[in-house]
């Protein structure tokens, strides 16, 4: 329950735009050895953030409970964005990560749904 009142508040913090703007954060991205972005690695540079990219095609779905999900597709490829050790230290930045990895990989307009497809 908890899990799914924090996921909640992530997304009423994206529809309305109260999020922080990702011109003040800055993220950092550790890519998969086999360059096909379905392990990579998101992290927030002045916090604790981190966030896993997983191509849901290449990798069975396993949600870890004490973590928040979030899914998007990018060019045919389902991916699930989750969080790791997540402690809540600025709910808006999970967003602006998964925000700034699709600016990233050229993709901007990419849809991130709360709920897999």
């Amino acid at each position: 329950m908890f899990r799914q009142i924090k996921k909640n508040f992530l997304l009423t913090i994206f529809s309305l735009g109260c999020y922080r703007s990702m011109e003040n954060s800055i993220f950092l991205l550790a890519k998969d050895s086999d360059d096909n972005g379905c392990h990579d690695l998101i992290f927030h540079r002045d916090g604790t953030l981190r966030v896993k990219v997983i191509c849901l095609s290449k990798k069975k779905l396993n949600l870890n409970q004490e973590e928040i999900q979030f899914f998007a597709t990018n060019e045919g490829v389902e991916l699930m964005f989750e969080t790791i050790d997540y402690n809540e230290e600025d709910p808006g930045l999970v967003i602006d990560a998964i925000r700034w990895y699709a600016n990233y990989i050229g993709n901007p307009e990419m849809e991130i749904e709360a709920e897999e497809k």
